[in-house]
């Protein structure tokens, strides 16, 4: 076993995160809010090439104030991508609402367009009324298939939130994931692209739902002298010290996407000719994902499985993960409607992910590469 753990996706700093720390010490700036959270949102504003982004305390506080800010509430219904973590689909039950999942398609793994179409229908034929609004997810940074998606969601008069968490810096048709639907969800955990060591950030579609937001990230307190509250709020603002750290990173970000990019494209030239494996790739030229995370695939007569790879991997000190497990496969969500053909529970079955984080040199992803070969040679 290697002494060295090469690890999914570890933190990659750049060097200028603890000058905006300090700043915010020397200021005493040590709140859930400050000027590192105005700068980090400008920063973000101007990568995006969009405006009016709220930073947050975590991805899934964005994705929950999106669901709030599009009225979504107890008894409603909103769609859900169901190969994805389940932060995407858990702020539905925050807000007393009901997940609808619908599985994937085969060339992105996100949500099926044709599967949505079915879902929709079919949700307002036995209830009567449509679902509220579609939660899409850009899976280990691959852009869904949004036009098509969007097409069936303005049919219905459904807005769409784009859960971009892991997606930062993915492009679709030229522009940026997060800027394609109603609101825009991103996450700045510690495995993510870049990180504010926990955080998040919603992207909003006009500087007046920006400030709805921002009120209700702060607990909805209403312009008085005292405390006064009319809706409910909630305690979801990113910390100055945490958007610190994200003035930092956003220093860095472009090298940051363009080095996970080459790390995918490293293992796809170590795997070109291993038949059993495939590396998940863009379908097309208007792909362009930041490959968070390379994924790969074994195929069907491979003879082994996700975990028995994972072990191998773990015998030499690397960390690897399964793909996501569906939702409509979780037991929380078992009584959850689902519609699709199982192309989700297929990935999940003969796929793995493997360590993708920018701090990793050439010569770690080629011991990834040999560990994962000699395996599969040793099962043929």
């Amino acid at each position: 076993m290697s002494s060295k753990r090469i690890f999914l996706s570890f933190p990659h700093l750049g060097g200028h995160e603890m000058h905006w720390i300090e700043e915010a010490f020397k200021d005493s700036w040590v709140v859930p809010l400050g000027p590192n959270v105005d700068r980090f949102e400008q920063q973000l504003e101007g990568y995006l090439n969009c405006g009016n982004v709220v930073a947050l305390s975590a991805g899934t506080a964005a994705i929950h104030l999106g669901l709030v800010m599009l009225g979504v509430g107890p008894g409603d219904e909103v769609i859900c991508q169901s190969f994805t973590f389940s932060a995407s689909a858990n702020p539905v039950k925050y807000q007393g609402a009901n997940p609808v999942f619908v599985d994937s398609e085969p060339d992105t793994w996100n949500m099926s367009p044709e599967a949505l179409d079915v879902a929709i229908s079919d949700r307002l034929r036995i209830t009567g009324r449509l679902p509220k609004a579609i939660v899409v997810v850009h899976l280990y940074g691959m852009p869904a298939k949004m036009n098509e998606i969007c097409e069936i969601a303005d049919h219905y008069g459904i807005p769409v939130l784009e859960d971009a968490a892991e997606a930062l810096g993915s492009e679709y048709c030229g522009r940026k994931c997060g800027t394609l639907g109603r609101y825009g969800a991103l996450s700045f955990n510690g495995n993510k692209v870049i990180t504010t060591s926990g955080g998040g950030a919603l992207i909003c579609p006009s500087p007046e739902a920006a400030a709805r937001v921002k009120f209700l990230a702060t607990q909805a307190r209403e312009t008085m002298p005292y405390y006064f509250h009319k809706v409910i709020g909630y305690n979801y603002r990113l910390s100055n010290v945490s958007a610190g750290i994200g003035c930092g990173q956003m220093e860095v970000l472009p090298e940051r996407v363009a080095r996970r990019r080459e790390i995918h494209d490293l293992y796809a030239k170590h795997f070109k000719d291993v038949p059993e494996i495939t590396v998940h790739d863009n379908p097309s030229d208007e792909y362009d994902s930041n490959f968070w995370l390379t994924t790969i695939l074994f195929d069907a007569k491979a003879g082994f499985t996700p975990e028995e790879l994972r072990t191998h991997l773990e015998s030499f000190n690397i960390e690897s993960r399964w793909l996501w497990r569906p939702m409509n496969m979780q037991p929380v969500y078992a009584d959850a409607p689902f519609y699709g053909d199982g192309t989700a529970e297929g990935l999940f079955g003969r796929g793995l992910c493997l360590p993708s984080g920018s701090i990793l040199t050439d010569e770690d992803v080629a011991t990834v590469a040999d560990a994962v070969k000699e395996f599969v040679a040793s099962r043929r």
